[in-house]
């Protein structure tokens, strides 16, 4: 699904108009990338949690020449957790 697709879904069952829904939900986006950017965690019950963990520094080879070695640094990465009924329905629709 895409940002298109879920904004044309909210608007025909709530009989907002399309603008003011992406305004929503660009929004709602925005408000998330900013917490995570500041290091906070984004909790929504029954849905999941997105965090920010640091991976940290390691050793990275070229497969087809694995004499070359590449230090990859540390770096922020985001992480996913589903919650316990997304998991739920999620495992049952299989």
């Amino acid at each position: 699904m895409t940002k298109r697709e879920l904004v044309v879904r909210i608007a025909e069952e709530t009989n907002l108009s399309q603008l003011e829904v992406f305004s929503v939900v660009q929004k709602t986006l925005d408000y998330i990338t900013e917490s995570l950017e500041k290091g906070e965690n984004i909790e929504f019950r029954d849905f999941g949690v997105f965090e920010i963990k640091i991976r940290k520094p390691r050793i990275g080879r070229n497969p087809n020449k694995p004499e070359n070695t590449v230090i990859i640094p540390e770096r922020r990465v985001v992480k996913f957790k589903p919650g316990k009924e997304m998991k739920a329905k999620v495992l049952k629709s299989t």
